[in-house]
């Protein structure tokens, strides 16, 4: 029985140890197997990597033998024409923008159509058509300014070397001073009592007209305004303390630039208003001449 036993266990044994004899080299030879192609894959890769950096370089030195490469006549004119242009680019001075409006001051004669008040006519009593001033003549003198806003010079694309502008002006005239008040005369006809009330007689304009100037970039320019918006302000009002009418003007001038910047000149304009002012006519001309400064 022991023998059995023992032969049992020795079979065993020799069964084990003949299956591990198996086993063992074809476990080895998996693992060399793997090991194998592991190493296989990463020369693919280092071989993949080493063609990429021969095209580079590659590339590299075809780049710079192109620029290397002695070039054509044309295009090294081209090169230095472009250089030249550079050149001249950072040299010039920086561009001034020109100097094209203007501020301009003025003055002159200003002849009216008709007489400033009347107190001559209702039977000798000195009652006319204006009580608050008495008749003056047409003549005074006129002082002012005005701005000269340029738009563009070409006449809106339509005429070239031709500007159009925005003039505002602002004119003083005087007429008479210390005239005898027409109320006064008034009352010194009916009573006999001499009045001591005396008025200066005067006007204030505002304008504001499109301006056409011609031969740009002329020192001599003639101008015209075809038709403009006159605002006229009376003292003393109206024996209806009316102050205040509109009216229009129209002009022609010249101007000439007598130094850098300084420009003379000299105009006419005529000035009609729509209606009088309750019996106040301001309708007349002006001649004059003016001093500008361009800016």
């Amino acid at each position: 029985m022991i023998n059995k036993t023992k032969l049992a266990l020795g079979i065993a044994a020799a069964t084990l140890t003949m299956t591990g004899a198996l086993v063992s080299p074809q476990a080895v030879a998996g693992s060399k197997a793997q090991h194998h192609a592991d190493v296989a894959g990463m020369n693919n890769k280092v071989d993949a990597l080493e063609a990429q950096l021969q095209a580079m370089q590659a590339e590299i030195s075809r780049l710079r033998a192109e620029t290397s490469r002695p070039r054509s006549s044309a295009e090294a004119g081209k090169v230095q024409e472009l250089d030249q242009w550079m050149t001249s680019v950072k040299s010039a001075p920086a561009p001034v923008a020109a100097k094209d409006h203007t501020f301009s001051v003025r003055g002159g004669w200003m002849h009216f159509n008709d007489n400033r008040g009347s107190t001559t006519g209702v039977a000798g009593s000195g009652l006319g058509t204006d009580l608050l001033t008495s008749e003056t003549d047409k003549d005074a003198f006129y002082y002012g300014g005005a701005i000269d806003f340029n738009m563009n010079n070409n006449l809106f694309g339509l005429m070239d070397h031709t500007s159009f502008g925005i003039e505002l002006g602002l004119e003083y005239a005087e007429i008479t001073d210390n005239k005898v008040n027409g109320l006064g005369t008034a009352l010194t006809a009916l009573h006999g009592t001499p009045s001591l009330q005396r008025v200066t007689v005067n006007q204030l304009r505002i304008s504001a007209s499109p301006k056409i100037k011609f031969m740009h970039g002329s020192k001599f320019r003639p101008w015209l305004i075809p038709v403009g918006l006159d605002m006229n302000i009376i003292s003393p009002p109206s024996d209806a303390i009316t102050v205040l009418n509109t009216g229009m003007q129209f002009g022609t001038g010249a101007e000439y630039e007598l130094f850098k910047g300084i420009v003379i000149g000299a105009d006419g304009r005529y000035h009609h208003s729509f209606d009088d002012v309750d019996g106040v006519d301001t309708d007349g001309f002006t001649l004059g001449g003016s001093v500008g400064f361009k800016f």
